[in-house]
């Protein structure tokens, strides 16, 4: 059972971008922590850990990705790079630098913005992270394209997000994705996730020799994205001389799934990210 207080509801704010407006809220006082969702996922996913943060006196913004939740849906682009430049435009309008925490497909967006703005970011905590395209061959690459075409992405993604929760899942996991499912419902949403789910990491996986944040990889141990999910973390921690957290009896969001193993690890990153500066 999840002991951290849930995220109560705090005013919606926008970012505006050249093409629509990408919602964030933040709240707490002290250094900055983005905490940016993956695909598919809605800010909320970061409930039980985004209090514990702001009462160790964190600023803390929770953001959704553009086409997701709050945001709008009327890009035209979607995948690692917009949510770049997305997560730097936030950065510098609430005044950095921040620790950025990216899940999943965010922690390559994640690692594009260390790279490439350096003095935005003072560290990165990769959970469940995708920074190199999976080896999948061309006929499952096409099936899973299939899947998640606009006709029937959102039914096949409420079929699919059990999985990606193995291990133990939060206690509000039905609520949770009865939210995610709805949002996808809405006009033009179902469109920006399909186009979401073709992200390319090819430019994160390029970046990564770039990156001089410390930063920290946390994983679920029943990672269901990848074969072998400690493998993985520590190809990643290697290229980034990054730490690895191993997240027992999680898939692949710990941070919600196991948010007391996690938040400690973070909260530790943090500590060792303020004794560096």
């Amino acid at each position: 059972m999840n002991t951290h207080p849930a995220l109560t509801a705090t005013a919606t704010r926008y970012l505006s971008r050249p093409e629509g407006r990408v919602a964030y809220d933040v709240e707490g006082g002290g250094p900055l922590v983005i905490l940016v969702p993956g695909m598919g996922e809605l800010r909320h996913t970061y409930r039980f850990i985004a209090p514990v943060l702001r009462q160790n006196s964190f600023r803390v913004a929770c953001v959704d990705l553009r086409g997701h939740g709050d945001s709008d849906a009327s890009f035209s682009s979607y995948g690692d790079a917009d949510t770049a430049g997305d997560v730097a435009a936030l950065i510098d309008q609430l005044g950095g630098p921040a620790v950025i925490v990216g899940s999943s497909m965010a922690a390559g967006a994640a690692v594009i913005v260390a790279a490439e703005h350096p003095d935005l970011v003072s560290g990165l905590v990769l959970v469940g992270p995708f920074v190199r395209n999976p080896e999948v061959s061309a006929i499952q690459k096409a099936e899973f394209r299939i899947l998640m075409a606009r006709p029937w992405a959102a039914a096949m993604w409420k079929a699919y997000m059990p999985k990606l929760y193995a291990g133990q899942r939060p206690a509000d996991f039905d609520d949770y994705r009865q939210k995610v499912v709805a949002s996808l419902h809405r006009p033009g949403y179902t469109k920006a996730f399909s186009l979401t789910t073709r992200t390319s990491h090819d430019s994160a996986e390029a970046r990564l020799g770039d990156v001089s944040a410390p930063a920290m990889v946390v994983m679920g141990e029943h990672d269901p994205d990848f074969p072998d999910p400690a493998a993985e973390a520590a190809w990643i921690a290697q290229r980034l001389h990054a730490t690895v957290t191993m997240v027992p009896d999680a898939g692949h969001y710990p941070h919600s799934q196991q948010p007391d193993v996690t938040v400690a690890a973070v909260l530790r990153f943090l500590e060792s990210v303020a004794d560096r500066a």
